[in-house]
């Protein structure tokens, strides 16, 4: 066959988000803080944005769903799409298959929100030992307010300059400063040794010892490359770095475990002397850099209000949350009014353009939020009335066949909202669980609340009669939770209960 060259039509369909959808896709799943930072910079942008002053919303009665008002009075009411037949909505495009590439469903069985387990066992076993930062107080035992203190508090990194200016000069105060610059919050030396020589040029025996006159600062421990090597140096410090507990250093899993036995024969001690040196090891800091820790916790904000009346569930927005944007009709007609230039009143036009559409979003990312949690309320009304024993098994499919949406939507929408009840504040994530078959054949349970027995079972178990795993399944049983073994092996591990062994050491006193 020759080879020669021609032309050729083919007809193809392709979906294209155009960016304004790809801006209702991406405000679905913004938090409060991310949706205030975004808003900022739109304004920033675009002249015609304006944020609602405070006194104009203290004068605004809001409710779950606010209209946004221009200036000239025109209300956005938004609804079930935005506003114009000719324009698509995001769950329109998405029903079709756009944007889920974007962002993964986030529709695992066991994806609910939980506390976080300690990454490394080991803190966890020796108690995360260590306290807050040590300070003297006023002469009447009074302490500044917090944000005075939070105010006044150096950096690690300052800290540790102005030592190192005291102890070195010259070139090790140079190397001195790459190596702080590579301590971490916790106080932990992030780079290896040889890539910091690399970068500056000079041997690797050269940085070795200016971090040997670091691991001399203050606080002590601060530049090691882990936590044994941490713990070490405050034991050097404290003069109880001996070869039992240099033995016990180097087998810091052993003590994450617990295992006493294996401890006596390494250590060469007895019981009561191997207890005295984890005790000890309870008195040090594994993140010394964490006294001088600046960031503040945010706290939780939540998004949706559920309260109970006498007619049954409410379901709003937080007011406190809501973003209220004002588009300055006034403004730009007085702007286009006066410009001549071609190229600058299509300027102006567009940003009008951007502008509504913002408006628009928001009010739809509010009446989607609303939706979706007033669907959960009803799903989960048990949970809100009894607990989370009575938490049901849900997922994204459900609820986006009941509201009519797509399953990446739902997961969007969930995603960095939490909202608020007289249980406590939860992630809207903590309501979709994998179901558990019960035992006596009814309806399914949530993996949630078979956690919630099981660890009820855990703390309330007799230290004299520690609970094996063969024993919880026989009473989870009884509860009607039909569970495997390795099944409650994996709930308590997630977490992070110990086995029967390590919990009957814990309980007894003896580590």
């Amino acid at each position: 066959m020759a080879l020669a060259p021609r032309l050729d039509l083919r007809q193809k369909q392709s979906l294209v988000m155009t960016p304004q959808m790809q801006q209702a896709v991406k405000l679905l799943t913004l938090s409060n803080l991310e949706m205030q930072e975004y808003l900022r910079e739109e304004i920033e942008k675009n002249p015609l944005l304006e944020q609602e002053s405070e006194a104009a919303s203290a004068s605004t009665e809001t409710d779950a769903i606010t209209p946004v008002e221009t200036p000239d009075g025109d209300a956005l009411d938004g609804g079930s799409d935005f506003g114009d037949d000719n324009i698509a909505t995001a769950d329109m495009l998405i029903a079709q298959g756009a944007g889920q590439s974007d962002q993964p469903l986030d529709s695992s069985a066991e994806d609910v929100f939980h506390h976080d387990c300690v990454n490394d066992s080991v803190f966890e076993a020796i108690g995360e030992i260590g306290g807050p930062a040590t300070g003297s107080a006023a002469g009447d035992g009074s302490l500044p307010d917090i944000e005075a203190r939070h105010a006044e508090t150096p950096s690690l990194a300052d800290h540790l300059r102005q030592q190192a200016g005291a102890m070195l000069a010259d070139a090790d105060m140079f190397i001195a400063e790459m190596l702080i610059s590579n301590i971490d919050e916790n106080g932990y030396l992030q780079s290896s040794l040889h890539d910091i020589a690399d970068q500056l040029g000079i041997g690797v025996s050269n940085v070795e010892a200016v971090l040997g006159v670091i691991h001399t600062m203050d606080p002590s421990g601060v530049g090691a490359r882990d936590l044994a090597e941490c713990l070490t140096i405050q034991a050097k410090e404290a003069n109880r770095y001996d070869p039992a507990m240099e033995r016990m250093l180097k087998n810091l899993d052993l003590v994450a475990r617990r295992d006493i036995p294996r401890l006596k024969r390494i250590c060469r001690l007895d019981e009561d002397d191997i207890i005295d040196m984890i005790n000890e090891l309870r008195a040090y800091q594994p993140r010394p850099g964490s006294i001088f820790a600046n960031d503040m916790a945010a706290p939780v904000v939540p998004d949706v209000i559920i309260s109970e009346t006498h007619n049954g569930w409410k379901v709003q927005l937080n007011p406190a949350n809501l973003p209220r944007i004002l588009i300055n009709r006034s403004y730009h007609s007085e702007l286009i009014d006066g410009v001549q230039d071609k190229n600058s009143q299509t300027w102006l036009n567009e940003c009008l353009a951007d502008a509504q559409w913002l408006v628009r979003t928001l009010d739809q990312r509010q009446r989607t939020i609303t939706k979706v949690a007033t669907e959960l309320v009803r799903r989960q009304e048990d949970f809100f009335k009894h607990g989370v024993a009575h938490l049901k098994p849900l997922t994204l499919r459900e609820i986006a066949e009941k509201v009519e949406m797509h399953e990446s939507t739902i997961s969007r929408v969930t995603s960095n909202k939490y909202l608020t009840c007289d249980r406590g504040v939860f992630e809207l994530k903590y309501f979709f669980s994998s179901g558990i078959s019960s035992s006596d054949g009814g309806d399914a349970v949530s993996s949630e609340a078979v956690k919630n027995a099981l660890k009820t079972l855990i703390d309330n178990e007799d230290p004299k009669k520690i609970l094996s795993d063969d024993k919880l399944v026989k009473m989870l049983g009884e509860q009607g939770y039909d569970l495997a073994r390795r099944t409650v092996a994996k709930y308590r591990e997630a977490m992070n209960l110990g086995s029967s062994v390590q919990r009957r050491r814990l309980k007894s006193g003896r580590v």
